[in-house]
């Protein structure tokens, strides 16, 4: 599958229909007529403010009234989201843990060997794809750079440092491929534990650049606190038209994005991953929760299990070579 955001929508909007229909038939049937009986629970591998926590916070009161039980978010950041995937597979598997992670989820294993403490492909089933957005270079206001070409004469003269969600995030896998593979520059990485630490870092100037995703800094960007000078889209974003692609800035080979999606323990039953995937297509649909996620500068995903599980084959596959490519490491 082609990394656009574009592609990604038209592919999962195709299987919105049969995933609406199997989610009513599956709400309807007997079989799980008794589940859910008590709260869920929504561990989120990062801290509250970045997209994936902002993900799982809009979809879950609209899960809540769907699915007639409460739905809570519980935050376990750590190691770029490993923490929260291996209390999920250790948790039962039966359909009140589920895990929320980012694109990191898929990067993890190859980046951190068998210290990332899980296997996407032997630990968990995934459930939904939830939201996907792109990677995005940004500048402190008081750094004395407009562009990306700019900021390059500037790395070359002056010892600077960038902040990102955490090491195995896609935005640090962004720039390690931008900063040191494509310019040859030494630029600091700095690792926060999600990017609502990483956005407020440069905003606060504790480092000049950052390498998000879009909704760490969107707003910051909107009240001039921040400059994006670069997105990792293949096309620009329509909420930052003045944003060239870093396509357009000749690097056509960093067309990165950064998902959201929720995972289940491996042997939670089949029934209830189809339940919870059902319920989870049908919230991305309502116009409230649309016009929340564009706020947040986050693009609605959807798409049946079987289509997220290939998905997620493709992600890890495809994020495995980026590391190996990139030389990525933990310090």
């Amino acid at each position: 599958m082609r990394h656009s955001t574009c592609s990604i929508q038209n592919t999962f909007r195709k299987l919105f229909q049969l995933s609406l229909l199997a989610s009513v038939s599956l709400m309807a049937g007997s079989a799980l007529a008794a589940y859910p009986d008590k709260s869920i629970k929504l561990v989120v591998g990062f801290p509250p403010g970045g997209p994936t926590d902002m993900s799982a916070r809009i979809i879950a009161p609209k899960l809540a009234e769907i699915l007639k039980q409460s739905v809570f978010v519980e935050n376990k950041a750590g190691a770029g989201g490993n923490v929260a995937a291996q209390i999920v597979a250790n948790a039962p598997p039966d359909g009140y843990t589920f895990l929320v992670n980012s694109a990191a989820f898929a990067v993890n294993p190859a980046l951190y060997g068998a210290a990332a403490g899980y296997s996407p492909k032997i630990n968990f089933s995934t459930v939904a794809f939830i939201s996907t957005q792109a990677n995005v270079i940004s500048v402190n206001d008081a750094v004395p750079v407009k562009t990306l070409a700019e900021l390059k004469a500037y790395a070359s003269k002056n010892k600077l440092s960038y902040s990102s969600p955490g090491y195995g995030t896609t935005p640090h896998l962004t720039c390690e491929n931008l900063f040191r593979v494509q310019w040859k520059a030494d630029i600091n990485h700095i690792p926060y534990k999600g990017a609502g630490p990483a956005s407020m870092a440069v905003v606060g100037g504790e480092t000049p650049i950052a390498c998000t995703a879009v909704a760490g800094v969107y707003q910051f960007s909107k009240q001039g606190k921040v400059r994006i000078l670069g997105i990792s889209s293949d096309k620009r974003s329509p909420n930052l038209p003045d944003v060239p692609t870093l396509v357009e800035l000749g690097y056509p080979q960093i067309k990165d994005y950064t998902w959201s999606a929720m995972m289940a323990p491996i042997k939670t039953p089949n029934d209830i991953v189809q339940k919870m995937n059902g319920a989870v297509n049908f919230v991305l649909q309502l116009p409230e929760v649309k016009e929340q996620m564009d706020k947040a500068g986050l693009v609605v995903m959807s798409g049946d299990v079987q289509q997220a599980n290939t998905y997620m084959t493709e992600e890890v596959n495809r994020w495995e070579k980026v590391v190996k490519e990139v030389g990525a490491k933990v310090e």
